[in-house]
């Protein structure tokens, strides 16, 4: 890691359609500018689809700093921006799950998120691609992205991460086991399974899956649910939720820098909680590719 420098010019965008973000849209230059954090540019956007260009504004108008508000699918959505460039990445955690800023070590509370970006430090992460599409924490085949594609946007916005609990107790009732083929460094893998989550860094759905996920190693930890068992299932994440991972049995993992995955029938796939590709899908790891923001006490 290294010291933050003095930051010259930062864009600040923010989605006012995360859960937060429209209530704390002010709230965030307040207290960046008070910290002492330069705003060259601040954005508060209400359509997802037009926060990548915003950042990739910023960043062709010479931003040092890209600081973006929202939840764990404008994160994945703008980062990639950032490929090649010499700026530096930072989260406002204005979302649900917040996934990413956990990982980070940042947390939930915007006034951490603050103090990491004014006097924190920063580090350079992986991220992951699954065709064409890049993401920063994770991604998921199974109920995950039956969730994410269904959940109402007004339960998810009143109940937060208690309404994706709802949910998931509804859709698990019709969900079915589906058969997997994952494909690694000259290995395979193929078995009935119930989930399988690529993970870049350790959280998703606000849940810490496991503390072996690296965010600076060039490859993914691939966790496949296997069985047919929607109990399993169900017993697999309690167990993660309750902070007891290393209890659960009947999970399967694999490292890889490369992986594909094949599924029957076709599942779609959920990128940092966003449904954006369907199987199969080639997955390969970009090392090192951005810096980020992190707080000091932030372990290397």
């Amino acid at each position: 890691m290294e010291k933050s420098p003095p930051w010259r010019a930062a864009t600040l965008v923010v989605n006012t359609r995360s859960r937060r973000g429209a209530r704390l849209f002010r709230e965030a230059q307040s207290q960046l500018r008070a910290a002492g954090v330069c705003l060259s540019s601040e954005i508060a956007e209400r359509d997802p689809a037009r926060m990548r260009g915003h950042v990739e504004a910023a960043v062709r108008a010479g931003a040092d700093l890209v600081i973006v508000g929202g939840g764990d699918g404008s994160i994945s959505g703008t980062i990639g921006a950032l490929l090649e460039s010499d700026c530096t990445f930072a989260p406002l955690p204005l979302g649900t799950a917040n996934s990413f800023a956990r990982t980070l070590g940042i947390g939930t509370e915007l006034g951490d998120a603050v103090a990491a970006i004014a006097g924190g430090a920063t580090r350079r992460i992986d991220l992951g691609e699954i065709d064409g599409q890049m993401f920063a924490n994770s991604a998921a085949i199974g109920l995950s992205p039956i969730i994410g594609d269904t959940i109402p946007h007004r339960l998810k916005r009143v109940l937060g991460r208690a309404g994706y609990l709802v949910w998931s107790l509804r859709t698990m009732l019709c969900f079915r086991p589906f058969r997997v083929t994952v494909e690694w460094d000259g290995q395979s893998r193929s078995c009935w399974a119930t989930e399988v989550r690529m993970l870049n860094g350790c959280f998703a759905g606000g849940v810490q899956l496991t503390d072996e996920a690296r965010l600076d190693n060039g490859e993914v930890l691939v966790q496949i649910v296997s069985g047919k068992s929607r109990l399993h299932l169900a017993a697999d994440w309690y167990l993660r939720i309750i902070g007891l991972a290393r209890a659960a049995v009947g999970v399967e993992q694999v490292e890889g820098s490369r992986v594909r995955i094949e599924t029957k029938p076709v599942q779609r796939v959920a990128i940092d909680g966003e449904v954006l590709a369907r199987t199969p899908i080639d997955l390969s790891v970009h090392r090192q590719a951005v810096r980020v923001v992190v707080p000091v006490s932030a372990s290397d």
